[in-house]
This record gives structure tokens, sequence and C-alpha cells, in this order.
């Protein structure tokens, strides 16, 4: 059925000239977090070959929010929710972001669905180990509620 919009949209400009195997892989929304974090371990040695994991998502994600942040405004709800990723990352708290929707706050309005915050926790699974390594290397808030941070997690330099 082709790329989704999910994988293609990165790889366009890692890739532009669109010269790698990919292999895309669907998320389970319905199975959780904890799910995705256990498919990203089962990913994780696949590194040690020079496969790149890639999950993408988005940090938050409420299009019911859509049209209601222009001129530069914030939905209230998204740099409370990204500090909080942040730091969990930072401390290496696992638990508590495979347990995001009860203890995140905002989790509910950053993520009405879990589908795209879930490939943040297959990333965190590929990392290997028991460091996450997380690093932020880009960040943005497009229409004032879509956060497009992106990390990496294998603990090297950006």
């Amino acid at each position: 059925r082709g790329l989704d919009h999910g994988a293609w949209v990165p790889l366009r400009f890692l890739y532009p000239q669109a010269d790698i195997p990919v292999v895309p892989l669907a998320i389970q929304p319905l199975l959780g977090p904890a799910h995705q974090f256990a498919l990203g371990r089962a990913l994780a040695p696949l590194r040690e070959q020079g496969v790149l994991v890639i999950g993408s998502g988005s940090i938050t994600h409420n299009l019911h929010d859509w049209g209601h942040y222009q001129d530069g405004k914030e939905a209230p709800y998204v740099r409370p929710f990204i500090d909080w990723v942040e730091q969990r990352l930072q401390d290496n708290d696992t638990a508590a972001l495979l347990d995001y929707r009860a203890r995140a706050p905002h989790a509910v309005k950053a993520h009405p669905t879990d589908e795209h915050l879930q490939p943040l926790h297959v990333a965190m699974g590929a990392a290997g180990g028991d460091t996450l390594g997380a690093q932020r290397i880009d960040a943005g808030i497009d229409a004032g509620f879509l956060a497009m941070d992106i990390y990496r997690f294998d603990g090297a330099a950006a």
C-alpha cells in the first residue's frame, strides 16, 4: 500500500534520494505503550547490523485543536507535556513514560488517542540497555498544538 506519512515524511528529509531499503512496521495502538517498548527491545539488536530504527510520531497530537491556535499562540497543555516528556527521558524514567496517560500533565489533551506517541516508546525500546541516552536534536510546535520534537536514543553527540 506504500509508505504511510509517518515513514515517508522523515525519510524524505533524511534520505532525499530514496536510496535506502525501508521496512515499515505498524504499531498496534490498542496494546499500549509497554507493548511498543517491547517491540523496540526486540528490534534493538538490529542496530548492531547498521539498521536505523525510526519511531515517527508526535510529542503532542490533538487534531481537535486544529485552527484554534493561530498567530503564534500555543495550546496551554503543549509546553507542560513536552517538558514532562523531556524530563522523564533525561531521567531514564521508562516506567513513567510507559504510564504517561496517568502521570503526565494534560496527557489526554495532548494525545486523545495513543498512536501518535507510541512510536516514541518503540524508539526508546530500540535504544537497548538500561539507559535511554535520549538527546533532543530538534524541536518545534506547528499550528500551536503539534509538537514535533526529535530525539535520538543512542547517547551519541548531536
